[in-house]
């Protein structure tokens, strides 16, 4: 499903939509350049999954994990190989299957994620206009 929002009310309806169909074992794969909006679609969608903590970009930590309905992990691996990602112990993280996982550059580790996934490209168009497609 394609979508063009043009106001982070419209990001946050689209998220809102999109978290009600979550379920435990779910990957969800966030593509987009730098600024697109992968961390604040994921906010959105943490906090309509119960998450009370304030959700930001791991981008030094790499992982942070969440408790709302379930555990969320949210994944930035933007600097990170497939050899540091195993070291650090992410691939057994990635086969939970209670919880739902949230990864930013996943094309980074992708030879450590074996199941189907959901993909969300999120393209920024100008400052307030974004196109979020996503595939299940």
């Amino acid at each position: 499903m394609k979508y063009t929002v043009k106001s982070l009310q419209e990001t946050k309806d689209v998220a809102e939509k999109f978290s009600s169909k979550l379920k435990q074992g779910d990957i969800v794969l966030l593509n987009g350049d730098l600024g697109a909006g992968k961390t604040t679609f994921t906010q959105f969608v943490f906090s309509f999954l119960g998450v009370k903590q304030v959700v930001n970009s791991p981008t030094f930590a790499i992982l942070k994990s969440y408790q709302g309905k379930f555990v969320l992990h949210h994944f930035d691996t933007y600097r990170i190989s497939v050899e540091e990602a195993i070291e650090a112990g992410f691939d057994e993280v990635l086969e939970d299957k209670d919880s739902v996982i949230f990864i930013e550059w996943s094309e980074n580790i992708k030879p450590l994620i074996n199941r189907p996934t959901i993909i969300i490209n999120i393209s920024r168009i100008d400052d307030t206009t974004r196109v979020i497609d996503i595939t299940e």
